[in-house]
This record gives structure tokens, C-alpha cells and sequence, in this order.
């Protein structure tokens, strides 16, 4: 496109050029933990209980106060996996556009980084037997920017489909840049 000389005109036609609506930033996903990732936690823990409690019931009689023992360590067990879990749901929040990924970590402290999204080098994720039943995973994100070049997202619901978006973002975002994919 020509630009004219004229002075009240080249601003107007320069960000004409510059807010083209398939370079604007837009939303792709947002998300956090999954509370179906500790399925496995939660199995294990039910497990360990009734066995715990077939302890007690065999040995009820040979050590006085087992049961309250055995209580106890259940008590303390489902506690500390519920406060994990409130834990992981409350300290983290991702967030993905077309150009940049957020990560937010913390309770008390919040600690924000964000990654372009041109600076990710590979995006792959991982399931578990008992998180592909229940569709979620991992996703490993590797990249060029310092403060994150490896950057592993724990417990994502619709962990292909949101890894996908993340791998497309990458393509797009260096396609439109002019970058070979595997050359940054």
C-alpha cells in the first residue's frame, strides 16, 4: 500500500497498517489445576484406609489404643491431601493468547511470568493410566526464555486439546513472523 506524505494522514495510515484484526491479540484458553488429577491420590488414600483399618481390627487387641492410632493417621492423611488439593487449585492460574502465555504461582506471594508465545520451542504432554480415564494430564513446555526454559503444567482437563492450541499458537505466531519453526 502507498502512503501518502501529507502529515495529518501518514499517522492514520501507518496504524491502518499496524492494527491489521489478524495481528490482534486474542484469547485461546484459561485455566488451572484440575481437581481430577489427584484421582490416583484419592484411590491410593482409600486404599491405605481400609487397610489401615484391617490393621486395627487384627491388632485391636494386642496394642491398646490402635484404633485411635489408626484414626488418627487416616484423619491426617485426608487432611493433608485436601489441603494439597485446595493448595494446587488456589496457587496457579495459565492463561494463553495468540502471542503469550501467563503463569501465575502463589497463594501469598503471587509471582506472574509470561513466555511469548513465538519463544516456545516444544510443547508436549503426558497422561497417566487413571488421567486418561478421567481426560487429564501434563503439559511440558520448553522454551527459549530464561526464567522458564522448561515449564512442566500439572493436573490440565483436556490436556491434548489445550496442548494443541498451544502448539498452534506457536506455529501461527512464527508463520506470521516469517520464522522457521524449528530454526528459534
Amino acid at each position: 500500500q502507498r502512503l501518502s506524505a501529507r502529515p495529518g494522514q501518514l499517522r492514520s495510515q501507518v496504524s491502518g497498517l499496524m492494527s491489521n484484526p489478524d495481528e490482534q491479540e486474542h484469547d485461546l484458553w484459561e485455566g488451572g489445576y484440575s481437581p481430577k488429577a489427584m484421582l490416583g491420590s484419592w484411590v491410593a488414600a482409600s486404599v491405605a484406609s481400609v487397610l489401615i483399618m484391617l490393621v486395627v481390627v487384627v491388632f485391636a487387641f494386642a496394642i491398646p489404643f490402635a484404633w485411635l492410632i489408626a484414626v488418627a493417621v487416616v484423619v491426617l492423611l485426608w487432611c493433608w491431601l485436601g489441603l494439597l488439593l485446595v493448595y494446587r487449585k488456589l496457587s496457579v492460574h495459565y492463561h494463553l493468547s495468540s502471542q503469550c502465555f501467563v503463569h501465575k504461582s502463589g497463594i501469598l506471594r503471587r509471582v506472574t511470568d509470561r513466555i511469548e508465545v513465538i519463544d516456545m520451542d516444544d510443547v508436549s504432554f503426558s497422561q497417566g493410566i487413571i488421567e486418561r480415564l478421567v481426560n487429564v494430564g501434563s503439559i511440558t513446555i520448553e522454551s527459549s526464555d530464561r526464567s522458564h526454559p522448561r515449564l512442566v503444567l500439572l493436573g490440565i482437563e483436556n490436556v491434548e486439546d489445550v496442548s494443541l492450541k498451544m502448539d498452534g499458537a506457536r506455529r501461527k505466531e512464527r508463520m506470521s513472523r516469517g520464522l522457521h519453526i524449528e530454526a528459534v
